[in-house]
């Protein structure tokens, strides 16, 4: 029932172009932040220097642009983009269970194949060590703490969408429960 409704989710209004632009800046700035941990990822990159990536979902859409540093920054919207990748799971419910039990989505890739290789790299090597930049802010313990219970409960959400899969909803009645035991005459 939840995922049906997922499923036809749409928000009531459409969010303003600023609020969009706004929200994407911040997704740059933040993977950007992640790349320059990375010294290898930036390297990537800045062989593409130039090059556009179209992230696509449903009605949602990501333009980013390489820079010669090896770092992103937003793409104009218009013209043709180096690589395209369209997230083809339709459900916004399994797309998410997807991603806390740490797998991939399902993706299409249109374009430069090099580019979308060095993409892939870079989604299976670079991670974010958000520990260390909590300690920054907090301190060790606390960081290590709240990474730590972060951990906990995502393992949690993991093995509650495990269960889900492998078990029959709650709400739908099993055979026997649904018909009620008669006794036949001879």
């Amino acid at each position: 029932m939840l995922e049906g409704f997922l499923q036809d989710f749409k928000l009531p209004f459409t969010p303003p172009d600023w609020a969009v632009e706004e929200t994407q800046r911040r997704v740059v700035l933040l993977v950007n932040h992640v790349l320059m941990q990375e010294s290898q990822a930036t390297d990537r990159l800045a062989r593409q220097k130039g090059c556009t990536v179209l992230v696509q979902w449903q009605t949602l859409s990501f333009k980013v642009l390489i820079t010669p540093a090896g770092l992103l920054d937003l793409a104009p919207g218009s013209g043709l983009s180096d690589l395209v990748l369209t997230l083809t799971e339709p459900s916004p419910l399994a797309l998410v269970q997807g991603l806390v039990q740490g797998g991939k989505p399902a993706v299409r890739v249109e374009g430069d194949v090099q580019l979308a290789a060095d993409v892939n790299w870079l989604t299976d090597h670079v991670r974010w060590d958000l520990e260390a930049d909590l300690a920054r802010m907090v301190g060790d313990v606390p960081a290590h703490m709240l990474v730590s219970n972060g951990r906990r409960i995502a393992q949690a959400l993991q093995e509650f969408a495990a269960q889900g899969r492998r078990t029959p909803s709650a709400f739908s009645p099993t055979p026997s429960a649904a018909t009620p035991a008669t006794e036949s005459a001879p």
